[in-house]
């Protein structure tokens, strides 16, 4: 699905699942929000920490926490994450569950997506068919939600500010 043809021509044997980068472009429209960095096909799964500086797609299975700084996270509509967020904005078709923290500067959470856990955000768009459960705490436009802190830290800057 997210195959990089120069990645096929060097590893003709190679299976299927693949990390990597992409600028693909598809016919299915949750997937034409894919970043143009990396990305973790349906067969990957990972457990422990992710962190990075580029855009990220995750279709696959992550337990653990994502951040990627000032970039743009998606959870593909095969994804599946079992722990906090963190990034400039986030984009769920799949399912974030866990009751973590999830921090981002906006967020969407598409038709069919399921996310359970806390919120903080400046943006949130949760479309007919999607499913939420948890909290959600908007930051004021002044203040920069800060992606990479958890939320007590971000609760601690925040009211230190004020």
């Amino acid at each position: 699905m997210w195959r990089n043809k120069e990645l096929q021509s060097t590893a003709p044997g190679a299976a299927s699942a693949r990390v990597g980068h992409s600028r693909a472009v598809s016919s299915n429209p949750a997937e034409d929000t894919a970043p143009t960095g990396s990305w973790l096909t349906p067969t990957i799964r990972v457990k422990g920490q992710i962190s990075g500086n580029e855009d990220l797609l995750v279709d696959g299975k992550v337990e653990g926490r994502i951040s990627v700084g000032e970039h743009k996270l998606t959870v593909g509509q095969n994804g599946q994450i079992t722990g906090g967020l963190a990034a400039r904005e986030i984009i769920i078709c799949g399912k974030v569950d866990g009751n973590q923290n999830v921090m981002a500067e906006s967020i969407e959470v598409k038709k069919d997506a399921s996310m359970i856990g806390n919120v903080t955000t400046r943006r949130i768009v949760i479309e007919d068919g999607a499913r939420f459960k948890g909290s959600i705490e908007i930051q004021e436009n002044g203040k920069k939600a800060a992606p990479n802190m958890d939320n007590s830290a971000a609760r601690a800057l925040s009211k230190s500010a004020s």
